[in-house]
């Protein structure tokens, strides 16, 4: 399949691994004002489509990983990403940024953020939309809409606290402070912070390794952890349990097995 076609960010492709860089350092990798929402929407869903990926890393190019929404728009409500009255601001972030939060909630494969520099307001909450955040030690995170007298609009309130549990989320979130990279990964939004220039191939060793295992037996495992979300236990194993029978019956659960007893390396086809 053709990937699609981008504008502000850059999609390269590595086996696979799929690899999206927020391309927009002239603005900070702004979310609100650029292409930059639709294209991870249209990523998200060429991934969905094509089987060949095993796992998306999301970063940015220059100081920032995303400064979340353009605040000169803010300010000019005549014209830019939050003009026009109640009605139409209210349809601008359904049909943009919560389109995003929407497409990373349901990705069907693994996502690593390798957060590079500031992830601020929407750009904090589009770290939160991966599964795994890795972070360079120059790395900010902030769930800052307070601070403009706005609210996260785009599904911080629901991402965070599920990261971090809401006690933290709401300190983060009355306060719309900034915490450096130890301090995030010390209470388990950062998984890990490594020197920047080492950020990305780490991101890539740890989408390698996901994209090792076997393709289908990696987006079923996410499909049920995102499920599992909004269900009761009993209702979670009825479906494990249907979903079990689907790999038991696949010819990578065979070459796995196979491999482990004649202890030597698997070759996964997807199947």
């Amino acid at each position: 399949m053709t990937p699609p076609d981008l504008v502000d960010s850059q999609l390269e492709l590595d086996g696979r691994i799929a690899i999206l860089t927020l391309n927009r350092n002239d603005v900070r990798n702004e979310l609100t004002g650029t292409h930059l929402a639709d294209e991870i929407v249209a990523v998200v869903d060429w991934i969905n489509a094509h089987e060949g990926i095993s796992a998306l890393v999301l970063t940015g190019t220059g100081a920032a990983f995303s400064a979340g929404g353009n605040v000169k728009h803010m300010q000019n409500r005549d014209s830019g990403s939050f003009a026009g009255d109640v009605y139409t601001v209210q349809n601008r972030y359904r049909a943009g940024i919560q389109r995003m939060a929407l497409a990373m909630h349901r990705l069907e494969v693994p996502a690593i953020a390798a957060v590079n520099g500031a992830a601020v307001g929407a750009g904090c909450d589009l770290a939160c939309m991966c599964d795994v955040r890795l972070a360079a030690t120059t790395a900010r995170i902030g769930e800052t809409f307070v601070n403009l007298g706005i609210i996260p609009g785009d599904g911080g309130g629901w991402f965070l606290q599920r990261l971090v549990g809401y006690q933290r989320a709401a300190e983060m979130s009355f306060s719309g402070r900034l915490l450096d990279a130890a301090e995030a990964k010390a209470i388990g939004l950062f998984l890990e912070v490594v020197e920047p220039d080492e950020l990305l191939a780490r991101a890539r060793e740890m989408a390698a390794g996901f994209a090792a295992k076997p393709p289908r037996s990696v987006r079923l495992t996410k499909r049920l952890l995102k499920s599992a979300q909004k269900m009761e236990l009993a209702e979670h194993l009825e479906l494990a349990a249907m979903v079990q029978g689907m790999c038991h019956q696949t010819e990578d659960h065979a070459e796995a097995v196979a491999a482990f007893l004649e202890k030597r390396s698997p070759v996964y086809r997807g199947t």
